[in-house]
């Protein structure tokens, strides 16, 4: 797969509630925002990004990529986002990484993508560790953007979970050993913590 033709989605769309009702992509971490280090790792990996966003418009515009808010009211999640990131993609393939992810694997998209095509599959989810510690993280997944009917259907029936909206779908889950590569940071403490590590 030609990942220049594979569109990058920060989200970046929820209410921060965690963090005390504050927008995390804009928390200040390492002297710039979270979320311009997202972009920062997940631009090289993409040939086009964009943001999904539903407050702060304008300081994420100043990011230099295509802003867009949920297509749907009242804040209904990452699928909202992802839903709302097909209907303004112009690619086949749609990769999404969370606001406050500022250590997102560098390889993040070429493995979903041989993942996805090795299993002919509509999704490709990262996945770290193993046993009891095994955890999907889909808000790190590669998408056919053709699932776009599908997922509107599944968000107006009033589905807000990720994981049971793709249980329907041919899902190729991509194994990650660098589980600290998915770590959101959620919390004011963790930001502390992180800056003074």
């Amino acid at each position: 797969m030609d990942t220049s033709q594979i569109t990058g989605l920060i989200l970046a769309g929820g209410r921060g509630t965690r963090m005390g009702t504050v927008d995390k992509g804009l928390q200040m971490f390492r002297s710039a925002p979270m979320a311009l280090h997202v972009l920062m790792r997940l631009s090289p990996q993409v040939g086009y990004v964009m943001i999904n966003a539903n407050q702060n418009i304008a300081p994420y515009e100043g990011f230099g990529v295509p802003v867009w808010q949920d297509e749907m009211q009242g804040f209904a999640g990452p699928l909202a986002g992802l839903q709302t990131g097909m209907v303004h993609c112009d690619t086949d393939y749609l990769v999404t990484a969370p606001c406050d992810s500022p250590f997102l694997p560098a390889d993040l998209v070429e493995r979903l993508a041989a993942g996805l095509e090795e299993k002919n599959a509509d999704l490709a989810v990262a996945v770290t560790g193993a046993g009891d510690t095994r955890q999907a993280h889909p808000v790190f997944c590669l998408a056919k953007t053709s699932l776009l009917p599908h997922l509107t259907l599944y968000l107006q029936e009033g589905g807000r979970k990720f994981d049971k909206w793709y249980a329907s779908l041919n899902v190729a889950e991509v194994h990650f050993d660098e589980e600290d590569a998915f770590r959101n940071i959620n919390t004011r403490d963790e930001l502390h913590q992180l800056e003074t590590d």
